[in-house]
């Protein structure tokens, strides 16, 4: 078993940076033991005249595979754009949970009580039961549903896959939309989610700043190969994998 598991870093050294889940979800849920406690009403007027929709249920829960599917995906297939793609999740996930530490938020426009009762209602229950509509400022479910879309948008194996690419815009614009609709969000947080992730998707895959520390790395790796061989090591793989 020890074999297995050594073997299985040597393939995937990148293995490492999915120890930053333990710190997300260990965080998340000390901030949900704090949901009864008072927080900051987020409302915005428009979110009065959108109607609940429990059918909405359906794209919200398949978040969790798409985010899921997009991670294994390059974890196994393409580790350059595996880098990019956490370094998006992180940075807006940490962010979320930086928010919502100092600045406790949520939503008070869920359904007191259901006019029906159907599968989907059922599932709604018990989203509410398991996600409070607190720390809600910004979106993560937009965000991250933007990050996993132009994952797919930039790679080149999906590029000219429009039909692929389509499906996976259809869903992501889904997820978006029944953050409102099942009143788990309001819309401020939808729009701060997705003004989080442009900047994001500018830094991430259309400015030139990764190629610069790229740059940077590699010079390093240069400079001190002949002085430091341990030292090479240690930074030239990760160098390599970023590789632009």
């Amino acid at each position: 078993m020890l074999k297995k598991y050594k073997t299985f870093l040597n393939d995937y050294p990148h293995a490492w940076t999915i120890l930053y889940f333990a710190v997300y979800i260990t965080w998340f849920v000390w901030l949900e033991s704090r949901a009864s406690q008072p927080y900051h009403v987020i409302h915005f007027p428009l979110d009065d005249y959108i109607p609940f929709c429990e059918y909405f249920v359906i794209p919200y829960f398949l978040w969790f595979a798409y985010i899921a599917a997009v991670f294994l995906w390059l974890f196994f297939k393409d580790r350059k754009n595996f880098y990019k793609y956490i370094l998006f999740l992180y940075t807006g996930m940490t962010l979320f949970l930086v928010v919502s530490t100092f600045y406790p938020n949520g939503h008070l426009l869920r359904p007191v009580e259901f006019e029906r009762d159907n599968i989907f209602i059922r599932m709604v229950c018990f989203l509410y039961w398991a996600d409070t509509s607190t720390n809600i400022l910004p979106s993560i479910h937009v965000f991250n549903s933007i990050a996993a879309h132009m994952a797919l948008v930039h790679l080149p194996d999906f590029r000219h896959k429009k039909r692929t690419v389509g499906c996976s815009c259809i869903l992501c614009v889904s997820i978006i939309l029944s953050t409102m609709f099942l009143k788990q969000h309001s819309c401020v947080d939808v729009i701060l989610g997705i003004a989080l992730a442009a900047a994001m998707n500018q830094f991430v895959y259309e400015s030139g700043f990764l190629v610069k520390a790229h740059d940077l790395v590699g010079k390093l790796v240069s400079e001190y190969r002949d002085l430091s061989p341990s030292f090479s090591r240690k930074i030239h793989g990760p160098a390599k994998d970023a590789e632009i």
